[in-house]
């Protein structure tokens, strides 16, 4: 077995960089804390905002969500699938990943212009409520979702969250021209 940090520069993503998780934590089991997510999430957003500046730092987490959401598409789901069965596939592994739950609330024809929730966010849920939407990450990973499903550039944004006082992640999806 080769090492995948000399294949290329470690800093490098790609899905075989995960590793095999069930192999390496056989004790301890796949299963981490939200506590601990958030603890990574949001220290590297105060890092990274101190650094750059509030803007910049929401623009690399979409980035970053970007990438995710690309390779979690390409190495976890079936794009060969009608997007009706794609959709509630998506919202299976999301569920079976307790990253939300998923809901498509609007979709016009061809999945152009696209408004999905997301229940028990993983980002936010019982985040104390402070008039902003934080789901950066997810409105990346979310357009990196979409993109390789439809080969289509999407703009995604968060219209509604747990921290603005909403109960559910509200999401516009939208192709770019």
């Amino acid at each position: 077995m080769s090492n995948v940090f000399f294949s290329e520069p470690h800093h490098i993503f790609s899905w075989d960089k995960l590793g095999n998780v069930k192999e390496g934590r056989a004790d301890l089991g796949e299963d981490t804390p939200v506590l601990v997510y958030r603890l990574l999430e949001y220290s590297m957003n105060h890092v990274l905002a101190e650094e750059f500046g509030v803007e910049q730092a929401n623009e690399l987490f979409r980035k970053a969500g970007f990438l995710a959401g690309s390779e979690f598409a390409k190495n976890v789901l079936d794009l060969s699938l009608p997007f009706e069965q794609f959709a509630a596939q998506l919202q299976k592994a999301l569920k079976d990943l307790r990253i939300g739950i998923l809901r498509i609330e609007e979709m016009e024809d061809n999945a152009d212009k696209i408004i999905l929730t997301v229940a028990q966010d993983l980002d936010c849920s019982g985040l104390p409520p402070t008039n902003e939407v934080v789901c950066n990450y997810d409105e990346g990973f979310l357009a990196g979702v979409l993109e390789v499903y439809t080969g289509k550039p999407y703009l995604v944004r968060e219209i509604d969250c747990w921290a603005s006082g909403d109960r559910v992640c509200r999401f516009r999806c939208s192709v770019q021209s």
